[in-house]
């Protein structure tokens, strides 16, 4: 028996795929006035095209579904986010960084210097969840996430990789230099245009979040979380956050309950940690897990 001319299976696909179609283009003539200009391109292959304005809601939608795909086919399941600041220094630097402040700069050096005990308690977090390697329905759970770049993050990404774990980095670009930080698994290291499509992202697999002390990002993407738990948008999720003083110290949780803008039940959403091992306990229980 003859095997079954391709034209003639029922199941075969009758257009050719992209990159076929792509090839073609390319066999094709390369120097006439017509296939030279710009119109002739095809619009996937047409760099312009896609950047202009009008396609802004195209470049939305590959922005949603380009991450959403490559962390499925990774076999993510849900994800331990967190949040924190990009100058707390670690703590094998905090020294140096002191020591290197001009003389006006010294307090705010000291300040953050101070703060590089959350360094380690990202780093010890993110290490221990990932040695955890809890796995539900052949999906990765609590699959660490940072927004990729330097301190707070790159102590999430760094405590993974000594785990031995794959982590994600959701990094944006920026009007200066924004480089993934090197512990962030190089295939799950994804960028973004849109801050808005990248904290979509932070959030879609979102199964806990340890929020660490930071600046407008971190806020943003606190308050938002916080927003959307509160106004029933997103069911609740443990949101565990680090630095009580700190935090305390620039917003006043309290007094905005007592204003009545939003209710001292809101204040419930939070929990207050200090150590990695506070985060743990807190999320375990919340999803009744070993700790």
């Amino acid at each position: 028996m003859t095997d079954k001319n391709d034209d003639h299976d029922l199941s075969d696909r009758k257009f050719y795929p992209a990159e076929e179609e792509q090839k073609f283009y390319e066999a094709g003539p390369k120097s006439t006035p017509q296939t030279e200009h710009p119109a002739y391109k095809l619009a996937f292959q047409d760099r312009d095209f896609l950047l202009r304005e009008e396609l802004r809601p195209v470049r939305f939608q590959l922005e949603l579904l380009k991450p959403e795909m490559l962390l499925d086919e990774a076999g993510v399941g849900s994800t331990l986010v967190m949040y924190g600041s990009a100058r707390i220094p670690s703590p094998e630097a905090a020294e140096e960084l002191v020591a290197n402040a001009p003389e006006d700069g010294k307090q705010v050096a000291k300040n953050l210097a101070a703060k590089a005990k959350y360094y380690q308690e990202a780093y010890t977090l993110a290490k221990m969840v990932s040695e955890k390697a809890i796995v539900e329905n052949g999906k990765r759970q609590f699959v660490v996430t940072s927004g990729g770049g330097p301190s707070i993050m790159e102590a999430a990404n760094r405590g993974a990789s000594e785990a031995g774990a794959e982590s994600i980095g959701l990094n944006i670009i920026l009007p200066h230099e924004q480089a993934p930080n090197s512990y962030v698994t190089p295939y799950l290291s994804l960028n973004f245009h849109y801050f808005a499509l990248r904290k979509m992202h932070f959030l879609l697999r979102a199964r806990a979040v340890a929020v660490f002390p930071g600046g407008f990002g971190t806020f943003d993407e606190f308050f938002e979380l916080l927003t959307l738990i509160q106004t029933g948008k997103m069911k609740r999720i443990p949101i565990v956050l680090f630095g009580k003083d700190f935090w305390t110290r620039v917003v006043n949780f309290e007094a905005i309950a007592d204003e009545g803008t939003i209710s001292h039940k809101d204040l419930e959403l939070i929990h207050w940690a200090e150590t990695a091992e506070d985060a743990w306990a807190h999320i375990a229980e919340f999803y009744e897990l070993e700790r």
